[in-house]
């Protein structure tokens, strides 16, 4: 016996439905192998005037955090996972054995407005695998945002995949609609680019890397008209290289990041520990690196952005090339320094504070206007710190020296991070 219309109707709906929550459960597990996502930078946006939807201020649920501390939750999805290239390293590669799936535009579009509108996220970010061309796939892109932007007045934050090899004019388009642009650069070196993904070119990416810089500059020259033009990925640009994938080291990971940064003007680069994939080639490593590679660059890559030092500085202290997992790389660098410690807290300036292990910038902010008043004890450099363990051995304050303690042969051991053990349950008997 047929089914009412009114159930017939529901009927259809909750298939639908069942058809869009899978796709998400596939597309969205197909995006967490893409680390760039973070939403800072963006421009401040809100409907408080009674137009439009989203903001882009506020506390959110998880996933990205921005300078000040926010936690701002994204929407991270791949329109599809379906590929044409077959990068050996990538999980959606054109041979994997892997469930595919595609959004259409407009699945896209009402997803976000949803999860906005229940306050589940506060931004989208949107990759893709490759289909038919770059070109294609970028414009399929382009018309999420600009549905989002124009159609709904959506005012949260959008970061897009710019897609390499796509058209200028699809570049120019995306960062009309995105608060960020991001194209991954993939691997450290171009050898390996060459020998494990051979559809894509070195020189594709560095072309869309170029159009974005380019794209930023003019929306902050302001020379012909004398008004600021309109804007253009307010946010930034960012990347991604995938760590442990190949024979590069940490040092050439730091290298092509610091000439990321001066040609491109760069907001971040991300660093992604190679995770194993299922049918995976012969020529990629059995098991991922150790997370604690990725965290070392992380901070190698922070001293570089924040604190003055130069790449050089920290690979000095990185002896083949490898940065030291057991200590950070700012005590690798005072270790292997150590005649310039003692450092009088009292008298140094901030880039010379800076380069103290233990101490961050903000403490060292705070260290510089307390000494405006008196002189900076180590038991001042305790509160403003929160622990001189490492710094107490490389600094000199009222009323303290550490001696002989700089020098001594043991002191890399004290400071080490406790090796990890993996987790054993214990038996009770």
């Amino acid at each position: 016996m047929p089914l009412a219309r009114t159930n017939w109707e529901h009927y259809t709906l909750w298939m639908a439905r069942l058809n869009l929550m899978r796709k998400l459960s596939v597309l969205a597990d197909a995006a967490k192998y893409d680390a760039s996502c973070a939403s800072s930078g963006g421009a401040k946006r809100d409907s408080r005037g009674g137009t439009g939807v989203g903001a882009t201020g506020g506390m959110g649920v998880c996933h990205a955090y921005t300078p000040d501390g926010r936690c701002v939750s994204l929407l991270k999805i791949l329109l599809t996972n379906f590929c044409v290239f077959d990068c050996v390293y990538c999980v959606n590669r054109s041979s994997s054995n892997v469930e595919r799936a595609r959004f259409s535009v407009k699945e896209v579009v009402d997803l976000t407005l949803d999860f906005y509108k229940r306050n589940y996220i506060e931004g989208l970010f949107l990759s893709s695998g490759v289909i038919r061309s770059a070109d294609y796939t970028q414009e399929q892109m382009n018309r999420v945002a600009q549905s989002l932007r124009l159609d709904h007045d959506y005012r949260g934050y959008i970061h897009l995949k710019l897609v390499a090899g796509a058209s200028p004019e699809l570049a120019a388009e995306a960062g009309i609609y995105a608060d960020r642009l991001s194209v991954n650069i993939e691997l450290p070196l171009d050898a390996s680019l060459a020998r494990l993904a051979p559809e894509k070119s070195i020189g594709d990416i560095k072309r869309a890397m170029g159009r974005v810089r380019l794209g930023l500059e003019d929306a902050g020259d302001r020379s012909h008209t004398g008004r600021r033009p309109p804007a253009f990925a307010p946010a930034g640009q960012s990347t991604q290289m995938v760590v442990g994938a190949d024979e590069a080291t940490d040092a050439d990971v730091l290298t092509r990041a610091d000439h990321l940064y001066g040609a491109y003007k760069l907001r971040r680069v991300y660093y992604s520990a190679f995770s194993p994939i299922p049918d995976s080639s012969a020529a990629l490593p059995l098991e991922r690196p150790h997370l604690m590679r990725e965290h070392r660059l992380y901070q190698a890559d922070w001293l570089m952005r924040f604190y003055g030092f130069g790449r050089a500085e920290i690979l000095s202290a990185a002896p083949g090339g490898m940065l030291d997992p057991a200590i950070d790389p700012k005590l690798a660098w005072a270790l292997a320094n150590r005649d310039r410690f003692p450092m009088d807290v009292n008298r140094a300036d901030r880039e010379m504070l800076l380069r103290i292990p233990g101490l961050g910038a903000k403490t060292v902010d705070r260290l510089i206007g307390v000494r405006r008043l008196k002189r900076v004890t180590l038991d001042d450099l305790q509160r403003l710190a929160g622990s001189v363990k490492r710094a107490r051995s490389f600094v000199i304050c009222e009323g303290w020296t550490p001696g002989a303690e700089t020098d001594a042969p043991d002191l890399r051991a004290r400071l080490a991070t406790p090796s990890r053990r993996a987790a054993v349950q214990l038996s009770l008997f």
